[in-house]
């Protein structure tokens, strides 16, 4: 029989196995620390599109549209959820075979083979499942923000069902997946490839596909409701933390960084976004900040896991300067009706920080050292470029496809009538506020 003192020195000596950061992380080892934080991210990143998304974009269009909006993300998230079950999840994260470069294969249709004990990791793949459909999630939906007040809402289910079969999945299986993008060394922490500049891009191509609204631009269509946006633009500031720190898939030093640099990049871009239109217009905005923080937040998220304090003010300072003049000087120029600047945030912002990315991962900038010298650099520079103009090219192409078909086969825009009415009656038979 072991006695009192034994004990205790049996005790002291297991200490520093159980603490080992090596145990507690080990492949294929359930981790409850990493689980509970997978499983509080998974529940972040929903809530940055019901509620958060929802309320950023439905404070923006005007009174007779809010619950066209609301109703396009509640609906989004109901397909979505749909379709990763059955076949999404599997395209976007299993072995395709001879085709593994380019898409995933069918072993996991309906999420078979997937079961209490299966592990991710140091997590349960259900939690895995989960978190990334979330994310297939929030990237049809922000695709909304560039259509709002003008497509029909069933062409919009047929849209996003094909998009996110033929788009998205891919391109998730390309960099996350074990796909060609992965493999040639492309560095997209959270999505900024896979997220924002496919929905960006994808959002662009949709406002010129549609067409302008009715009156644009010489009928004022100010926000009927920035008290919504402003709440939702908090929501997504909040819920991000999930989206950025979670992609990590543990509780780290790795996760702790990216929420770091998440809030450093995110209130960097929304000030110097304020202070953009400040000297451009005289006066600072409350759009225009939370508009801004939201561009920070996009332009973080492909660098949230590499980068370091100073890479996370370089990347928010730029999203603020470029995300504001693709919003307002080339939206205007180029003539586009970017209803809510789906583009202009996301696509740029996208693009921003996928390409600084490959700046200021390096040692030198405080980053995680992936492209360290400036030959280095030079080369993750040029596979970060070479990332996005593969997912712009073939995001484009494919949206542009998907669009005509729609188009052709059921059409794509509500009548004058109906977009005069406004899309909450006429679409939904109801009203947002009865006053």
């Amino acid at each position: 029989m072991i006695n009192l003192k034994d004990r205790r020195r049996f005790m002291l000596a297991a200490l520093p196995v159980l603490f080992s950061p090596g145990l507690a992380h080990a492949e294929n080892v359930l981790n409850s620390g990493d689980t509970a934080w997978m499983l509080t991210s998974t529940a972040l990143v929903l809530f940055m599109t019901i509620p958060g998304l929802s309320l950023f974009y439905a404070g923006m269009v005007r009174t007779k549209n809010v619950l066209s909006v609301l109703m396009q993300c509640f609906a989004i998230t109901a397909l979505m959820t749909i379709i990763w079950t059955i076949y999404g999840y599997s395209l976007s994260f299993t072995d395709g075979g001879g085709l593994n470069d380019w898409i995933g294969g069918m072993e996991n249709l309906f999420l078979m083979g997937i079961g209490v004990d299966s592990l991710r990791g140091t997590i349960p793949t259900t939690v895995f499942v989960i978190f990334q459909m979330t994310f297939a999630i929030i990237t049809p939906a922000l695709i909304v923000g560039a259509f709002a007040e003008r497509m029909k809402f069933s062409s919009m289910l047929v849209f996003l069902t094909l998009w996110i079969t033929i788009v998205y999945a891919p391109v998730c299986h390309w960099a996350w997946g074990g796909g060609w993008m992965g493999a040639k060394g492309v560095l997209d922490f959270a999505g900024g490839t896979v997220v924002h500049i496919n929905a960006g891009i994808a959002g662009l191509v949709a406002a010129l596909v549609l067409g302008k609204r009715k009156g644009y631009p010489t009928m004022h269509m100010a926000p009927h409701n920035l008290p919504l946006t402003v709440t939702g633009a908090g929501m997504l500031w909040v819920g991000w933390f999930g989206f950025n720190a979670g992609s990590e898939l543990a509780a780290d030093g790795t996760a702790g960084m990216a929420m770091a640099v998440t809030q450093i990049a995110t209130a960097t871009a929304a000030f110097v976004w304020m202070l953009m239109e400040w000297m451009r217009h005289g006066k600072p905005s409350a759009l225009g900040i939370v508009t801004g923080a939201v561009g920070g937040l996009v332009a973080i998220t492909p660098a949230s896991g590499y980068v370091g304090p100073i890479g996370a003010l370089a990347i928010g300072g730029a999203a603020g300067i470029f995300c504001f003049l693709g919003a307002t000087t080339l939206k205007r120029r180029m003539g586009y009706d970017d209803s809510l600047d789906a583009f202009g945030v996301h696509g740029i912002g996208g693009i921003i920080g996928a390409i600084l990315t490959g700046v200021f991962a390096a040692k030198e900038f405080g980053g995680k050292g992936f492209a360290s010298g400036i030959e280095t650099m030079g080369h993750q520079l040029t596979v970060q470029i070479f990332g996005v103009l593969a997912t712009t090219v073939y995001c484009a192409l494919a949206t542009f496809i998907i669009l005509k078909i729609v188009g052709a086969i059921m059409g794509l825009r509500v009548d004058d009538e109906q977009e005069t009415m406004g899309l909450d009656i006429s679409l939904h038979d109801e009203r947002g506020y009865n006053l």
